[in-house]
């Protein structure tokens, strides 16, 4: 009877064990799953990331209320329509004017060539804005339709970066002109001229090529609001927009701001040597560079600083001080018009006659850049 009772209470233990063994496998197994369960922090798209919410067939977004708060701050609905309206109200008659002016009494010369795709460029920058600024008086709302919305992207970063790639031109054909007065006419004529904007053309509205096939514009649940571009969904594929926004940054700013800065560098070593009397240019020269620096550095560093930092409350911020910096940048299509062409006290007189009328001399042509820049002190074109 003892015996019976030992080996009963060996069973009784032996069964208890396997119990705990099996309870310890299901709580490892719990925990692994549970480890291998928790969501990875995904990269964000170029705007904030929001999550997708399909209700009767319509897709929603869905961002926090803190990241809602901050577009609706007074920073977007007030601060940045205001830049925009400023940009505008400056930059079109400006450029129009140059514009003008340029097409109908500047001499023919690959520079004049080069101005005048500048201020088209400048002059298609600032005539989007009144569409920005009303999506953002409007409380980040965007009225028009996925189609412009869309065009409006590609048209504002489009005509921004051939800006700046025109500009790079326009240094490279003056530092030419300054190094190599006499070899360089050869290859410094308006056919040319006009082939390498084209080109310009053309690579600008290629990087842009993926803002338009991508859909834009969409409605916010519970908001009655649609945004444009401002906030887009998660993907799985968001890595290719990190390398498309880094090859973008490199294509269009980072490699021509080096070119520039070599170009201009060289022609001021020129400048400087022939003594005081091109104090005046050489300052216009060193402008040029650092206004390029000054409106277009800030919004492609934090363009990239957004993409690059893992997804995080900070991205609100962070984007909603990347679009301020974006529309300040917008002011350097203010500023061309004044560096290139007002400067010039030829170019100045030429607008005040086709403005008013005021003289008789209306058959002059207006030659907005010599052969070689040192013959002109007053003017950088």
């Amino acid at each position: 009877m003892g015996t019976l009772g030992s080996r009963q209470l060996l069973l009784c233990c032996a069964l208890w064990g396997l119990c705990l063994a099996s309870d310890y496998d299901d709580y490892s197994q719990n925990s692994t799953s549970e480890q291998v369960s928790t969501p990875e922090v995904t990269p964000c798209p170029r705007a904030i990331p929001g999550d997708q919410a399909t209700v009767n067939n319509v897709t929603y977004l869905l961002i926090p209320e803190v990241t809602r708060a901050q577009l609706g701050s007074a920073v977007t609905v007030r601060l940045i329509p205001c830049l925009y309206s400023l940009a505008f109200l400056l930059g079109l008659p400006a450029n129009a004017l140059a514009l003008w002016v340029l097409a109908t009494r500047a001499e023919r010369l690959a520079s004049t060539v080069f101005l005048m795709n500048l201020a088209t460029a400048d002059l298609l920058l600032v005539s989007v804005l009144p569409f920005k600024i009303s999506y953002y008086f409007l409380g980040n709302h965007w009225p028009f339709g996925e189609g412009l919305c869309r065009l409006t992207t590609a048209l504002f970063y489009g005509n921004m970066y051939c800006s700046v790639l025109l500009l790079t031109c326009i240094s490279v054909d003056r530092y030419l002109a300054v190094a190599h007065p006499f070899s360089s006419r050869a290859f410094r004529t308006p056919g040319l001229a006009a082939g390498t904007c084209a080109a310009v053309w053309l690579c600008a509205a290629a990087l842009t090529l993926p803002l338009t096939l991508q859909q834009q514009s969409y409605p916010l649940l519970g908001a009655g609001l649609t945004l444009c571009h401002d906030v887009l969904p998660r993907h799985e594929d968001d890595g290719f927009y990190f390398y498309y926004f880094v090859a973008l940054i490199s294509c269009a700013f980072l490699l021509p701001l080096l070119l520039l800065a070599l170009s201009s560098g060289a022609v001021l070593r020129v400048l400087l040597r022939g003594g005081g009397r091109y104090c005046h240019a050489a300052k216009l020269t060193a402008l040029v560079l650092v206004s390029l620096v000054v409106f277009y550095a800030p919004s492609n560093v934090l363009l990239l600083l957004h993409y690059s930092s893992p997804c995080s409350r900070l991205h609100g911020r962070l984007y909603l001080s990347y679009m301020v910096s974006l529309a300040l940048s917008t002011f350097n299509s203010c500023a061309d018009p004044f560096i290139y062409y007002y400067v010039s006290e030829d170019f100045r007189e030429k607008v005040r006659r086709r403005v008013f009328k005021g003289s008789k001399k209306t058959t002059t042509s207006l030659k907005t850049s010599k052969e070689t820049l040192p013959r002109s002190k007053h003017s950088l074109v």
